[in-house]
């Protein structure tokens, strides 16, 4: 339990990080302590398959393309560009203050979960414990939830495609 509280104070902090880091490269890099955070958590969960694929395709390959195409269309500077003097108008943007409304309501509701106990202890059973290895996932994922699979690996396509004609250079 300390550990789960002390990863969990760390995941929190380095998620703050990601969303209030003026700077892209900080941001990348503490999302890249976030996930690796979350991968402890799941190896105290004693589920380590999901922990490495946590580390080897997120922590990896995502942060290191975040990094990649940061560097490569130049929003990689170090140097914050903003200027310094902005107003507090000026930061007061529609997606910010539904992110912070957004954020105080979830904090409340935790705050009100945990004063009124509502919120149960998780208990591992000799079932939870198992649901982290390779053969029950992919039970569950090919046998409840084949649909919704079949749908992102659909939705992940069209992406693709979208991007390849987005880049495409007209001849």
């Amino acid at each position: 339990m300390f550990l789960f509280v002390i990863f969990s104070a760390i995941a929190i902090v380095a998620a703050l990080g990601v969303i209030l880091s003026r700077k892209p490269v900080y941001s990348a890099l503490f999302l890249l302590l976030n996930f690796g955070t979350l991968a402890a958590m799941y190896i105290m969960l004693q589920a380590q398959f999901l922990a490495m694929v946590q580390v080897i395709v997120y922590a990896g390959a995502i942060v290191v393309l975040f990094l990649f195409v940061m560097m490569l269309i130049g929003g990689g500077e170090l140097s914050d560009s903003r200027d310094k003097g902005a107003s507090l108008r000026g930061w007061l943007t529609w997606p910010r203050v539904t992110a912070l409304g957004l954020s105080a309501l979830l904090v409340g509701g935790l705050t009100y979960g945990l004063i009124a106990g509502t919120l149960a202890p998780i208990q591992g059973s000799a079932v939870a414990f198992g649901a982290g290895t390779i053969e029950a996932i992919a039970g569950v994922l090919y046998t409840e939830y084949v649909l919704p699979f079949e749908l992102t690996s659909l939705l992940l396509l069209v992406g693709m495609i979208g991007a390849v004609v987005l880049a495409r250079r007209e001849a």
